[in-house]
């Protein structure tokens, strides 16, 4: 793996959840960070044990300064890392990505949200231009998550406070299913994974095509279990998401029938 090496340049404590980590890059061209809104970069603590890493959202960047906002918790070594980094330590960067694909013309948008979402969010919101039409469906603990996020004109936010996250049942698939969608809109998810599947199929179910819409499972509920059974089975259904590429169906169908594969398999 190669890291494009980074410093930590300053840390602020945004609000009780939220902290900004600022890196200084000292190659930002060799991160090669993509056009999106929900462009994230995997930030690994030690570039010499890869699997310490955390993919992160880039709320902004200006020349060789990324800002990272991340949302802490109890546990976890990413939460951890990013309560104690302090400035001058040093981290690798690598695995750059984005999934915010809105369609030429759209004048409508549902974004939906829980607490791993809301940088990018916060950045889509910040990005999208005035004309079009924006709501929010965004599952928080309380009043200061909703507080960080950007008020621009034609958004309607619909909160859920105290709910999913790991703390208690989510509703984001209930609410997504209250929202009156257009024939023409579009959706973007960022969330646990076994709701983004429940949304995606409500997506489906009302007519909407893989082109408007891209959602994404930024964590699941009880990974370590998750994991173990998943590595039962991790060979047959890789070659599912293989397959489709070697089709040339593109990553986004690849990834959707990989989703479903797993469902298949009881995951």
């Amino acid at each position: 793996m190669s890291f494009s090496p980074a410093s930590v340049i300053e840390t602020v404590q945004l609000s009780p959840r939220l902290r900004r980590i600022s890196l200084r890059v000292d190659e930002p061209e060799s991160v090669a960070l993509p056009v999106g809104g929900d462009c994230a970069v995997g930030v690994y603590f030690d570039p010499t044990t890869p699997e310490e890493g955390r993919t992160y959202s880039v709320r902004r960047h200006d020349g060789d300064q990324i800002d990272l906002d991340v949302v802490l918790h109890t546990g976890g070594r990413g939460s951890t890392w990013a309560q104690t980094v302090n400035a001058g330590d040093r981290v690798g960067l690598d695995h750059a990505r984005a999934w915010y694909r809105r369609p030429p013309g759209t004048a409508w948008q549902l974004l939906v949200t829980d607490l791993s979402g809301l940088p990018a969010t916060a950045r889509i919101l910040e990005e999208t231009p005035p004309a079009v039409a924006t709501t929010v469906v965004v599952e928080a603990a309380d009043h200061h998550d909703l507080d960080y996020l950007p008020v621009r004109p034609g958004m309607t936010v619909v909160p859920s406070l105290g709910t999913g996250n790991g703390f208690a049942p989510s509703r984001l698939a209930h609410l997504v299913r209250q929202v009156d969608l257009p024939a023409q809109g579009y959706c973007w998810f960022a969330g646990e994974a076994a709701v983004s599947r429940e949304v995606r199929k409500h997506l489906r179910g009302r007519g909407w095509t893989i082109d408007q819409y891209d959602i994404t499972g930024y964590w699941r509920f009880d990974s370590q279990t998750w994991d173990a059974r998943f590595a039962l089975v991790s060979g047959e259904l890789a070659q599912v998401y293989e397959r489709a590429i070697a089709a040339g169906k593109g990553h986004k169908v690849a990834s959707q029938e990989f989703d479903e594969a797993l469902e298949r398999a009881g995951l």
